[in-house]
């Protein structure tokens, strides 16, 4: 027996019509194509799947095991049409983000939680397991999107440019350093350093500053949580790098001070990478629009 969509959609128009001439209707069909389709189903099938002396027609015991597998497998292939339909649309899709950057915890979830209302079908999730090695699962299509400060060229990736931000030093109030003007890379031989805990050339304060100096600190403490790495600060137990829209809180608190890097003070660039072709997706493209504006709001305060 070959069993086709169509036969399906003919056993459940009938029952619901109760006669061929409406189920034509229903199917958009000329009722003698409906009535060779069902004389058709029935010689594959063996039996008949209607009692003809009933009215309205009603289907037999072999035709109710029809509809029953027609009521199963019928409205799962309508949502799939309707999920391949809102994918053609832009409306749904995937957003798989993997990030390089700890620290763009702070700004993400804002992000995210202003994306999800606009575009609810669209599957987001993040993979911070991935962060050494992001941009290769990107091109694998394990994830949609990587958050990094180091573009790379790439064939079939955009860098897509979101916000400048600038790192800066963050120590107690108390701290020697404290009454300078701006820290520089010799500032940190004597310090004990907090960071987040990342490959020190993801680091802006090695990569940036420590690294082309040659300096080392006196030692290097990592910490997982921005809340842990500002305590351990206040207690004077070390002084950190960190970017300016997660020092958003402290500007104003008597307990830290944060001063530039280098008299001129530092600048870095992050993007977000994405594969070629998915960058002007509908919900793509609203979510770096998103990513260049909300981090800018965590800056200003």
């Amino acid at each position: 027996m070959h069993l086709e969509f169509r036969h399906l959609r003919t056993i459940r128009a009938i029952h619901q019509a109760g006669g061929v001439g409406r189920a034509a209707d229903l199917l958009n069909i000329t009722q003698s194509a409906l009535s060779h389709q069902l004389k058709g189903l029935e010689e594959q099938c063996g039996v008949e799947l209607f009692v003809r002396r009933t009215k309205p027609l009603r289907l037999s015991a072999a035709g109710m095991k029809l509809l029953r597998l027609a009521d199963e497998v019928l409205p799962r292939i309508d949502a799939l049409e309707d999920e391949f339909r809102a994918l053609i649309a832009g409306k749904s899709g995937r957003l798989h983000i993997a990030i390089e950057c700890h620290a763009c915890f702070e700004w993400l979830f804002p992000v995210l939680e202003k994306f999800r209302h606009a575009w609810p079908d669209v599957d987001v999730d993040i993979r911070p397991g991935l962060a050494f090695g992001a941009l290769p699962a990107l091109a694998r299509e394990d994830v949609d999107l990587v958050i990094s400060s180091d573009p790379e060229a790439m064939e079939g990736v955009v860098f897509t440019p979101l916000f400048d931000y600038e790192p800066r030093f963050i120590a107690a109030s108390s701290h020697p350093l404290a009454k300078k003007p701006f820290v520089d890379a010799e500032d940190f031989r004597d310090e004990v350093l907090i960071t987040y805990p990342m490959d020190r050339g993801r680091l802006d304060i090695f990569s940036g500053l420590l690294g082309p100096a040659r300096v080392e600190p006196r030692s290097v403490r990592q910490v997982e949580l921005t809340a842990v790495i500002l305590l351990l600060v206040a207690s004077g137990r070390g002084v950190s790098v960190l970017p300016d829209w997660v020092l958003r809180e402290v500007r104003s608190s008597s307990d830290y001070v944060t001063l530039p890097l280098t008299e001129h003070g530092m600048t870095k660039r992050l993007y977000a990478a994405t594969r070629s072709d998915d960058a002007t997706k509908p919900f793509m493209a609203h979510f770096l629009r998103l990513a260049r504006t909300e981090p800018v709001k965590l800056q200003r305060g």
